[in-house]
């Protein structure tokens, strides 16, 4: 999954880095595919990096931004934290077809975050699920900071969904039923296997 070249060990004495030793990771490598393997699913805080370990599952959010962190800390360069707008179909997300017919809808916009290691995409939201799956359905990308995965994020989501609905007058709910219609299917990827 990580591009060996773009390996480091893990050496700094900080929150995070102490908290992947502690679960046996000695390197950047192992982290990734630690986290790839825990579950998806909500965090109860994701102001805390360490929320991931605590729960022992995790989101797109969670999950980078902890790598993120965890690079940061070991002054690793060439690591980004990126969020995606892209548009979740039935043919990139088989488990929300159901969503989308109900609620008559092309795709739902969805924010997504993964990392960028000196140019190359890095996916470790979960095992055979890549942003690479979808690359041709991204809409747009920036660079974001691991604090910036709560609030910042949902913001921003929900600002390009006002957007999308304004641009799209077809669509006849209004941005509250939009995200309660989103949330559904966020709760059908957890279901996911």
């Amino acid at each position: 999954m990580l591009p060996q070249q773009y390996n480091f060990p893990i050496t700094a004495d900080s929150n995070v880095s102490i908290a992947f030793r502690h679960q046996g990771i000695a390197d950047f490598s192992g982290a990734v595919e630690l986290v790839t393997d825990l579950p998806y699913g909500r965090n109860a805080d994701k102001e805390n990096p360490v929320t991931v370990f605590n729960d022992g599952c995790g989101t797109c959010g969670t999950k980078h931004a902890l790598l993120k962190q965890l690079a940061d800390e070991n002054r690793a360069e060439g690591i980004q934290l990126i969020l995606c707008i892209f548009k979740m179909t039935r043919e990139n997300t088989h488990s929300i077809k159901e969503i989308l017919d109900t609620y008559d809808l092309p795709y739902m916009p969805e924010a997504h975050n993964y990392l960028r290691v000196n140019g190359e995409i890095v996916d470790a939201t979960k095992r055979n699920w890549s942003v690479l799956q979808f690359l041709d359905d991204v809409i747009e990308e920036q660079e974001i900071r691991p604090g910036q995965i709560t609030s910042f994020k949902v913001n921003y989501h929900k600002n390009f969904l006002s957007g999308w609905l304004e641009q799209h007058p077809q669509i006849k709910y209004d941005l509250d039923e939009f995200f309660a219609i989103r949330e559904q299917c966020i709760a059908a990827l957890g279901k996911r296997k």
